[in-house]
């Protein structure tokens, strides 16, 4: 709107970039006459815009960039240590992805809800909360994410085992015994392995939650 654009030039020479004297700005001020454009082009060139007049668009935004110079110029000290909202609101989306930030660990509602969850897990009670939470967050990593169900619930085929390979180490007597105490056996074996896998998970577990960086399990000893 013509009418519009030009008010707009009016307002930011009143308000903002204030180039002419008072007394001056008659002539871009009579937004109704037919010399207004004229008035416009000469304007434009007193504040150096690097612009034709027919470039309305970039004209706009040339003329806001020097308004907002001359205000910070004007207000500085005002100015200096804001926020862009931009800024504000990166700030708050960020503190809202990450609601633990500004948890508070001794508030009870905290310490009833990691009880709660460290029961329904069957999870050792700690005097220390976080040590739970980490404990928690392990267990829910590498147990309840959907692909460790996804793999706890994928069928295992089991191999075919030569019981004649495999020596039992005593004699009963009895061919049909001596078979099933080597099925006994290797079953057995079989539950050992798991047991120990568990405890070593466990080993793994444990010293991710009670870790110190000065400590170093692989180096046998603590202290730097």
């Amino acid at each position: 709107d013509e009418t519009e654009f030009r008010n707009f030039i009016v307002w930011l020479e009143d308000q903002k970039i204030r180039h002419y004297k008072i007394e001056d700005r008659g002539n871009l001020r009579n937004i109704h006459s037919d010399d207004w454009p004229k008035s416009f082009e000469k304007y434009m060139k007193d504040v150096n815009c690097p612009f034709k007049m027919q470039e309305r668009q970039e004209t706009v935004d040339w003329l806001l960039g020097l308004a907002v110079r001359l205000e910070y110029g004007d207000n500085a000290d005002k100015y200096k240590d804001s926020t862009p909202d931009g800024a504000k609101n990166a700030d708050n989306t960020a503190k809202n992805a990450e609601p633990l930030i500004n948890l508070d660990v001794n508030n009870p509602d905290f310490k009833a809800g990691v009880m709660a969850l460290a029961n329904l897990l069957q999870i050792q009670r700690h005097d220390d909360y976080l040590v739970m939470l980490k404990a928690i967050r392990i267990l829910v990593q590498e147990r309840l994410t959907q692909d460790a169900i996804a793999k706890a619930s994928q069928s295992k085929e089991g191999l075919p085992v030569a019981l004649e390979k495999h020596i039992l180490g005593f004699d009963t007597g009895d061919a049909v015994l001596n078979e099933a105490a080597q099925i006994l056996r290797l079953l057995h074996i079989e539950e050992l392995r798991e047991l120990q896998t568990k405890i070593n998970e466990a080993i793994v577990a444990v010293q991710a939650i009670i870790a110190d960086p000065k400590t170093d399990h692989r180096l046998g000893k603590v202290g730097r």
